[in-house]
């Protein structure tokens, strides 16, 4: 059995060090969430020995209002469609709705496991709910299995023989129990190193349903890392070729336009202004949330510059871009449409955490400590914030209405204290405050996400989750799937148009940088 790995935590200030280059900790004060979801993103198992994976580069067709260079915009499309076969695995693959797993998906917060428990309560119990989930469960592990593995395959069948586990079923004697515990010892040999924290935890859970409940929600997240390691072991030649296609065709455009590049170089000179000119500091005289350095100490202790830290601050410029701004990067026209849908993503987050952040504060950390209530208030709260854009003061009203009800029903259930009248007040009020962009709370959960990007620019997406800013833990697996999305979607760009990037910045940094850093090639 391959026993459990975990990661130690790095001081917060360390991981925004790596992000920024030097600066103060601006997370260091902000109370911290509980931690309760595990990363999306993964390495995966090979047999007996387990490898992590990098995430592959996602394209998508797009081009910017009013392009710039309409043979540019032409040849993206192209190079759109040849790009889709290499880069795609970074996706999020979507599960067919008649298979159980799609269905549990779907249901998985209350019907399904509401209705497997109250089968297995009866007396005698009803196991139809339980076989029609083992079965499920079974093809999932057989599915993660490499061909060499036949051993372990035979294993997997002899003890999740479905005629035998309906015999058992029908003379009442099938152990469910039993069944789990096997099956999680199953998932400690396959799953990747990423996944050891939460097959770990799955160990304490002692309820047959919960138990079952996060088997399977891990499972899944194996099964999509197998995908992905296998799309991944089929990818380097068809990526290679897209870059040098990709390459091919701008270069053949900067022939005959030789201004091509002229946004690019402002996007890139823009950049280096940002990180060369002392940081705006924010209005926080509401919260005591915020700590930094003044301007002057954060000129002092700045680094010198370097490719790799102007590209970082670029692409995060790019998640901010002015929509009235039509010099956008020659170099990113293609991906533009994506990058307004991670903005809009990013957005969106923002909103949430600080919803829940606020919600947090109100109600403790025992209504905050069950994933099952998080998970709740997640749903009611995303679903209220789709019309956010069109009236954000009346869809904050609706979610203050809605969360503040949630807590109160929760807190009756579990036989603790309501809220008073003064204090469902002032959530409400604070709750709604979210809806202006000047907002305290939400100006420093943006900070943070921001953040957050920046180092998995720089250290990669599971090393940035290991250390993540207070205030952002429970929206883990929503920023691990959009960190991933924006790492890929930078790095290949970045290997398509380095070269570019290059000489650009080698006119940008200042030859005593250039020497001291070694501008080299991206």
């Amino acid at each position: 059995m391959v026993r459990s790995r975990g990661a130690s935590r790095r001081p917060a200030a360390t991981l925004e060090r790596a992000a920024s280059g030097g600066g103060g900790d601006i997370t260091s004060k902000m109370p911290d969430v509980q931690d309760s979801v595990p990363p999306k993103n993964s390495g995966v198992a090979e047999g007996g020995s387990r490898e992590s994976k990098k995430a592959g580069s996602p394209r998508k067709e797009s081009s910017g209002p009013q392009d710039p260079a309409p043979r540019l915009t032409e040849s993206a499309t192209e190079v759109s469609k040849t790009n889709k076969v290499g880069t795609n695995h970074g996706e999020e693959k979507t599960l067919p709705p008649s298979s159980l797993e799609g269905k549990v998906k779907e249901t998985m917060p209350n019907d399904f496991w509401d209705h497997l428990k109250e089968q297995l309560s009866a007396t005698p119990p009803d196991f139809s709910c339980a076989l029609e989930l083992l079965k499920e469960i079974r093809e999932i592990l057989l599915s993660l299995l490499l061909p060499r593995q036949n051993r372990l395959r035979t294993e997997i069948e002899e003890a999740l023989d479905m005629n035998f586990l309906q015999q058992e079923a029908e003379r009442g004697a099938l152990n469910v129990s039993y069944l789990s515990k096997y099956i999680l010892n199953v998932m400690t040999l396959l799953c990747a190193p990423v996944r050891d924290e939460a097959v770990q935890k799955l160990e304490n859970i002692t309820d047959t349903v919960r138990l079952l409940r996060g088997i399977f929600q891990v499972l899944s997240l194996m099964k999509m890392d197998m995908v992905n390691y296998t799309i991944q072991s089929l990818q380097p030649q068809p990526q290679e070729h897209s870059i040098q296609y990709e390459r091919a065709v701008f270069q053949e455009l900067l022939k005959e336009q030789p201004g091509l590049l002229n946004h690019t170089t402002k996007w890139l000179t823009q950049a280096v202004a940002d990180l060369t000119s002392p940081p705006s500091c924010i209005d926080v005289s509401e919260s005591a949330s915020v700590a930094g350095p003044s301007p002057n100490e954060a000129a002092s202790t700045q680094e010198p510059l370097n490719p790799a830290m102007v590209l970082s601050q670029g692409f995060l410029n790019l998640l901010l871009w002015d929509p009235e701004n039509e010099e956008f990067p020659e170099t990113l026209l293609t991906d533009r449409t994506r990058l307004q849908e991670l903005e809009c993503q990013l957005h969106q987050l923002t909103i949430l955490a600080s919803v829940l952040l606020v919600a947090s504060s109100f109600s403790g950390s025992v209504l905050f400590g069950s994933p099952q209530f998080v998970d709740k208030l997640k749903r009611i709260t995303k679903s209220l914030l789709e019309e956010f854009n069109s009236g954000p003061e009346e869809a904050m009203q609706s979610v203050s209405e809605q969360v503040s009800q949630e807590i109160h029903q929760s807190l009756k259930t579990m036989g603790l204290a309501a809220l008073s009248s003064d204090s469902t007040t002032s959530l409400m009020g604070q709750l709604q405050n979210i809806a202006t962009k000047e907002n305290c709370v939400r100006s420093v959960i943006d900070q943070r996400i921001h953040l957050f990007l920046k180092c998995c620019l720089v250290l990669g997406v599971q090393r940035s989750l290991l250390d993540l800013p207070g205030g952002l833990t429970l929206i883990e697996a929503e920023l691990a799937e959009l960190g991933q999305k924006f790492v890929n979607l930078t790095h290949h760009n970045q290997q398509v148009f380095g070269p570019y990037y290059t000489d650009i910045l080698k006119n940008l940094i200042s030859p005593a940088q250039a020497v001291k850093t070694k501008v080299e090639s991206l």
